[in-house]
Parts: structure tokens; C-alpha cells; sequence
């Protein structure tokens, strides 16, 4: 007997730029160490987007291609896509609509998802959502950030940290209990001093001043930022397991937000989880943002055998923070 409609992941796609930024890189531009950054973070290379008038949609529209080639499936089947991301193309439209535009996704509709380094979670649970209403056969998500737009590479505080890249998934719909089976999804708006991007929304408008005084870059309060990550990742990745009563045991892999390898060790070690099970490129792409997660499904994806639980965990700036469990589906 077939069960109820769940959404599983059918195809996974990415991409990352082809210019490396190494720490040695970064010894030259900042006061700072390939041994600082290493034990600090666990990054010894990211991804940095050139050229001129690349954005965002132009990493996003290689992996929903791969998707589509994967899955062979033309893009006018795909119903809706969600972009995550904090660095839209624009401020308005969506990148979602430029990247349907871009693939030829005509049927499509789409929209994006600001919630930092959780948008993949997010976006994720609403895309479930739509296949889960039974209105919708193919949905893809996004998760993908040109975070080098954003930063500034004079503040060791966050220029050694952020990458850029892009991965995607297709959702379709599942009666046999595969895909997205829970999620927990949390937000605390008091966290946003610790971590914003200070202008150019509706509060402080783009001006001669803001950018003098290099308002439109990331901005990070490491400490409170650190410890907040670490007890609320752990916290909700426990609570998923617990809810669902599962162990450690029950899970193949751990995908987490990579944003810290510290972090990570702490979430893994809170679930019981040896670090054996724990997806880790972090040392590759640094922290791509919305794109960590979908780029760590990309990169295990031969190794994920149908059946496997998985544990999909992220923190990200505003507060926003969550954890959700995947039953493998191919």
C-alpha cells in the first residue's frame, strides 16, 4: 500500500568557481596565517567568483543544468525554484526568476530566501512543502552565494572565512517514505547585531556615506556568533534525533552548515556521531553560505546509498538556525 506523499531528493547538483583563494593568498592581503586560519577554522582554500558581470544565478543555472541532465528531464518540467541566498543578482527581482529565465525554465515560478547560512534549510522545507500538498511534481532548490561581493578583504574578521559557490537539488514527489521526513527550523532576530550587513536595505539606503564608510560589507562579531552557533546547531540536531527517536547509530551522514570546523566536531559529538560520518569540504570551499549543504550532497553524492538517514544541520546570521532528517531516495 502506498503511503503519504513526501518529497524526496531525486538529483543533486553544484558548482564552484575556478579561482582559488588560498590562505597564502590571504597572508599577503591581512594580517593573518595559514596556521591561524587552519586551526581556527579548518579552511585552507575558497572559491572566488571573477569576472565581469558574473553574479549569483550565473553559479546557480551550472548546477540546476546538472540536475536536469542527471535526472533527464527537460527545465520547462520544473514547476518552481528556490533560490537561497543573501547575495541576490539585485535587490529586486528575485534571482530564482533570473535563473528560471536563464535555463529556459518557462513553466516555472520562483522565488528567493534570505535567512544566511540556514536558506538551504528553509528553502528546503518549504519546497517539501509544495511537493507535499500534492500541487506539485518538480521542484528544484537552491542554495548559492557570490559571498566575495560582500566582503571585504582588508577585515581578517571575515575575509578568511566565506567562499563562493553554488548546489541544487530536485525535489519530486515520493509514497514510499523517501526524502524530507522532519524538520526543525528556529530564528532569534536579537542575534542580528552580532552578524548583518549594516546598509542598503530600506533602513539605510545606499549613500556617498555608507559606502565610504564600508557599510555594504559583512560585518561579524566573532565570539558571540561562535558560541551561539555551536550550542544551537548541537542543541537542534539532538532534539531532530530525539523527536524522531532515533541515535547516532540510525545516521549515515551528518551535513552540516560549514561554517567552522569547531562547530562541526561539537554538532557530531553531541549527536554521539563518529567523525567518519560527517560530510567536511570545508577545507576546499570555506563557507559558501547557502551553498555549503547542497555542495556537500554534491561532493558525497556516490558515496549515499538509498535508505540512508541523513542529518541536514546549519547556523546562520540573523539568528536563524535548524536541523532536518533525509531519508536517502536513490
Amino acid at each position: 500500500m502506498k503511503g503519504k506523499i513526501t518529497a524526496a531528493i531525486t538529483a543533486v547538483g553544484g558548482f564552484v568557481p575556478e579561482d582559488k583563494l588560498t590562505n597564502f593568498d590571504l597572508e599577503k592581503m591581512v594580517d593573518t596565517n595559514d596556521e591561524w586560519i587552519k586551526t581556527r577554522t579548518g579552511i585552507e582554500e575558497r572559491r572566488i567568483l571573477k569576472g565581469e558581470g558574473l553574479a549569483t544565478s550565473d553559479m546557480v543555472v551550472p548546477a540546476v543544468k546538472q540536475i536536469c541532465e542527471k535526472r533527464g528531464i527537460n527545465p520547462n518540467e520544473i514547476e518552481c525554484l528556490i533560490v537561497a541566498t543573501v547575495t541576490p543578482d539585485m535587490v529586486f527581482p528575485a534571482t530564482a526568476t533570473i535563473v528560471c529565465d536563464k535555463i529556459g525554465a518557462t513553466n516555472a515560478w520562483g522565488f528567493d530566501v534570505s535567512a544566511a547560512c540556514s536558506g538551504f534549510l528553509y528553502s528546503l522545507t518549504l519546497g517539501a512543502s509544495l511537493i507535499e500538498s500534492g500541487r506539485y511534481k518538480k521542484v528544484v532548490v537552491c542554495g548559492a552565494d557570490k559571498m566575495s561581493s560582500i566582503i571585504d578583504y582588508s577585515d581578517r574578521a571575515t575575509c578568511v572565512i566565506f567562499g563562493d559557490g553554488a548546489g541544487a537539488v530536485l525535489l519530486e514527489a515520493n509514497e514510499n517514505g523517501f526524502g524530507v521526513l522532519d524538520s526543525l527550523l528556529k530564528s532569534d532576530g536579537s542575534g542580528c547585531k552580532y552578524l548583518h550587513l549594516k546598509a542598503g536595505g530600506s533602513l539605510k539606503p545606499a549613500s556617498i556615506e555608507t559606502v565610504l564608510a564600508k557599510e555594504h560589507y559583512a560585518f561579524q562579531d566573532g565570539q558571540p556568533v561562535f558560541k551561539f552557533a555551536v550550542k544551537g546547531m548541537a542543541d537542534v540536531s539532538a532534539e531532530l534525533l530525539e523527536k524522531n527517536k532515533m541515535t547516532g547509530d540510525d545516521i549515515a551522514w551528518l551535513v552540516p552548515h560549514q561554517a567552522n570546523k569547531r562547530i562541526i566536531d561539537a554538532t557530531a559529538n553531541r549527536m554521539g556521531l563518529n567523525p567518519d560520518k560527517v560530510m567536511l569540504n570545508i577545507q576546499r570551499y570555506g563557507n559558501t553560505t547557502s551553498g555549503t549543504i547542497p555542495l556537500c550532497l554534491w561532493d558525497w553524492e556516490n558515496k549515499l546509498v538509498k535508505g540512508d538517514y541523513l542529518v541536514l544541520a546549519a547556523f546562520g546570521g540573523g539568528f536563524t538556525w535548524g536541523a532536518t532528517l533525509v531519508k536517502w531516495a536513490y
